[in-house]
Formats: C-alpha cells, structure tokens, sequence
C-alpha cells in the first residue's frame, strides 16, 4: 500500500464533536465506486459532519439490514477489499485533516488481513479510531492491545439489553465514543426513536466519565431525518446516520450523490457547539436545491 507504518511515535488524534448533537455519517466503501465515495466524504465533511465511518465492504454483513447489504454487495462485486478501504481513509485524511475518521468493518477482513498489519496501516493512513461491530469487548484483548500499540481508538457497540456491568466494560474499554444501539435488530432507518435510546445513553452516562472528561455517546440504528437528530441532542452527544444516506446514494448517480448527501446533512440543521464549527453557511443555488 505504501504506508508508512508508526510505532512509538503515534500521537492519538481525538475525536471532537463540533454540532449539538455531533454527526457520524457511515458510507459504505466502494458504492458506488471509492472514487465516489471520497467525493461524498470530502462533501459529507464540509456540510457538517463531525465523522466519517468508511464501511468495509464484507460479504455476509448480518448485523446490517438490506440497504447497507446491497451496498456491500455492490462493492464487493466491484472489488472493494479492506485494503482499498485503508487507501481511501489516507486520501480522505490527506484532504480533510482535521475531520474525525473511523474504520467500520466485521472481524472477518481485519484477519484474513493480519490483526498487526491492520493496526499499523489503518495509523498511517490517519484513522483516528476503528469499530469492529462483531467483536465484543470480553474477547477483544489483543485487538485492544493493538489498538493501543498504535494510538488508535476502539469503539464499542451497546445495546439496550446490556446488563450495567457490561455497559461499565464497554465505557471503560471504548474511546472517541461508544455507539449505543437504538434498538435491537439491525441497521436501517425507522419513523420514531424508542424510549429504548434515551434510557440506554443515560446507563452508559453513568460510567464513561474518565478523569473528568466525559466520553461522548452516539446514537444510531435508525437515526434518518432531522427531527431524529433534534431528539438526540436531548441526551446524546452525537447521532450515527447510516442506511438513510446509503440509501440516497443508493437512489442517486455517481455524478449526483455527492451533491444530494451534502444537501441531506444541511438539511439536518445542525447547530455549531463551539466557534468556527459547522456546516457551511452558504446556501446551495436554487437550482440544486430543486435537482
């Protein structure tokens, strides 16, 4: 791949949520076609989003539902393998610097790729963080170890039904944010949050304060228009806006897609929480708005 692997001299690079909520935007790797997908990212970025969760396409991604299933299914008809994936976050991270970056994969890819290798390739390409949504946190030991071998941050999975005592692990093992589950199930958008969310975030509260500094909590599964996205920030730091943008790309060109994604994340209304962060001001033209 060419890069450049780093040790000793990682400096962790944090993850900061500039929106009330924040915005984590996953798009699947390869759908339409990676060159695609770092136009949407790069346009993603600029119209908002705090994080981008490029997803690795994989053949038999149960937890997702059909939308995101089709995507992988398209991306890896098309060739998309992780190590397109890691290319792409070094060009993302190249142009977009100071944007939050995390790999979103199954456990499958990361060893048929070498746990090691992965580590030190997705550093160099300037992840900031990786999320493994099939590997619990009681048998994650060496993929924690290697994560902070390398400076990167893992992210965990909580659901409504983890007992206390698991949500505590999860709180103390995560970094950058631990991603609470909506629901149980799978992706894919829904026309209300359940009380379910609410609830969970506030268990998760309870034990992800460290040294003083809180780690922000983001919700997803199901996260999919604006009025979900003012829910959110009632109790969470950042809302997770997966399927609903897989499927407007699902609906759009390659020459539109980045464009409809863009005016999707503007249309969330998006409240800056600190000076100089958010969305871009201008409008778009009235003629791309009607497009």
């Amino acid at each position: 791949m060419g890069l450049e692997t780093r040790e000793a001299d990682v400096i962790p690079m944090a993850i900061i949520f500039h929106h009330n909520p924040g915005l984590v935007v996953y798009l699947t790797a390869g759908d339409p076609t990676l060159e695609c997908t770092k136009a949407i990212a790069l346009e993603a970025i600029d119209a908002g989003a705090d994080v981008i969760e490029l997803g690795v396409p994989f053949s038999d991604p149960l937890g997702d539902g059909p939308v995101i299933q089709r995507a992988c299914e398209r991306a890896v008809a098309r060739g998309t393998r992780l190590a397109d994936v890691l290319k792409l976050a070094a060009e993302i991270r190249a142009a977009r610097p100071a944007a939050g970056l995390v790999i979103f994969t199954y456990i499958n890819p990361i060893l048929r790729y070498g746990l090691h290798r992965f580590a030190d390739e997705a550093a160099a390409a300037g992840a900031d963080g990786v999320l493994v949504i099939d590997l619990i946190v009681e048998e994650a030991a060496e993929y924690l170890a290697e994560m902070e071998r390398v400076g990167l941050a893992p992210i965990f999975l909580a659901a409504p039904t983890s007992p206390d005592e698991r949500l505590e692990v999860i709180a103390r093992k995560s970094k950058g944010f631990v991603y609470a589950i909506s629901r149980v199930g799978i992706t894919g958008t829904q026309q209300s949050l359940t009380a379910d969310a609410a609830a969970l975030v506030a268990r998760i509260h309870k034990f992800s304060d460290k040294g003083g500094t809180k780690l922000p909590v983001a919700v997803g599964f199901g996260i999919s228009n604006a009025e979900h996205v003012a829910l959110v920030a009632e109790f969470a730091e950042a809302a997770v806006i997966g399927s609903a943008i897989v499927e407007l790309i699902e609906r759009s060109t390659v020459e539109t897609a980045p464009g409809a994604v863009a005016r999707f994340i503007m249309g969330l209304n998006l409240s800056a929480a600190a000076d100089g962060a958010g969305p871009r001001k201008e409008a778009p033209p009235a003629e791309v708005l009607s497009a």
